[in-house]
């Protein structure tokens, strides 16, 4: 297949060109680097890498055009500043609509997409997070140009995924508690966890369900990607210091969650458990392991978060 990815030198779409090249498929890159990193991909003979902003509408449609993709997986977002209203509204929203309607025009037979689970609100009606929950974005600026640019896709004719996901981590990574505290360790900071609980799902294990969509599999609408099971922010900061082999000089501190923090995030993954004969196989010591493995082979030099009110 002709598969173009936006966004596809980040955390995760970087992982869906590394399975898709072995087995063939021509794949076309574009993005502007603002979260990506050049390192994440190799050069290959069935990979063209354009850099470019998906709110271009010039760029994209001459992308789309150019290149006829047969799929088109949706990774691009922009999430590294909580405050930069503008930037999540130009890319996230405008940049969607515009990869949306350019699919639309050269007749792309799916579309995936990525939403984030803080499209539920900051305090979820129910755990486990069904589909039928109600959404209720405003808890973050990430969270409501997200799922505008959601409603987006649900508004064209598409035939589309969307995929909401619970908290990836991985190698390559660069949002949320693990490479955080990977940076402050390496950096001599002290770290802190809050008393939070989280859906973590492991890069590989996502990528299994994405490439089942990109090959058929699943039904147009939406679908969790998820464990099913939540973890501690503690359970992780101790994961994280056995895999650095750190011994701290006293025990971490744990804090109470921000205003804008939810206590947990458990999605409930039935619907695509069943839908695409997937279960989750990564256990949270070894997937850890693997992201420290990457962190201390090619560093980190900053890490993100979606929400407001973080402290140092």
């Amino acid at each position: 297949m002709k598969i173009l990815i936006t966004g596809g030198s980040g955390f995760i779409g970087s992982h869906i060109v590394d399975r898709l090249l072995p087995r063939g498929d021509k794949v076309l890159v574009i993005d502007n680097y603002a979260t990506g990193r050049r390192d994440n991909l190799s050069p290959h003979p069935n990979l063209t890498v354009i850099e470019g902003d998906i709110a271009n509408r010039d760029l994209v449609n001459q992308v789309f055009d150019e290149f006829k993709p047969d799929r088109v997986v949706h990774a691009a977002a922009s999430y590294k500043d909580p405050n930069n209203w503008y930037e999540d509204a130009r890319t996230n929203v405008v940049g969607t609509a515009i990869v949306t309607q350019a699919a639309e025009m050269t007749k792309v037979k799916r579309l995936i997409y990525f939403q984030t689970a803080l499209c539920y609100g900051l305090h979820p009606i129910e755990q486990p997070i069904t589909l039928n929950h109600p959404l209720h974005p405003e808890g973050s600026s990430y969270a409501i140009s997200k799922t505008a640019a959601e409603q987006y896709i649900a508004l064209s004719g598409l035939e589309f995924i969307s995929f909401r996901l619970a908290n990836a981590y991985g190698p390559r990574n660069l949002s949320g508690p693990l490479p955080t505290f990977f940076y402050r360790i390496t950096n001599g900071k002290n770290c802190f966890v809050m008393n939070t609980r989280r859906d973590f799902i492991y890069v590989d294990d996502l990528v299994n369900v994405v490439i089942k969509a990109l090959d058929g599999k699943g039904r147009k609408g939406y679908y969790h990607i998820s464990s099913g099971g939540d973890t501690s922010i503690k359970e992780l900061y101790d994961e994280t210091i056995a895999a650095m082999q750190f011994k701290p000089a006293q025990p971490v501190e744990e804090r109470e969650r921000n205003p804008d923090d939810v206590m947990s995030i458990l999605l409930d993954p039935s619907k695509t458990n069943t839908d695409f004969d997937w279960h989750t196989t990564t256990p949270l010591k070894i997937g850890v392991k693997k992201a420290i493995e990457y962190y201390q082979k090619f560093g980190i030099t900053e890490t993100y978060t979606h929400l407001k009110n973080s402290h140092e």
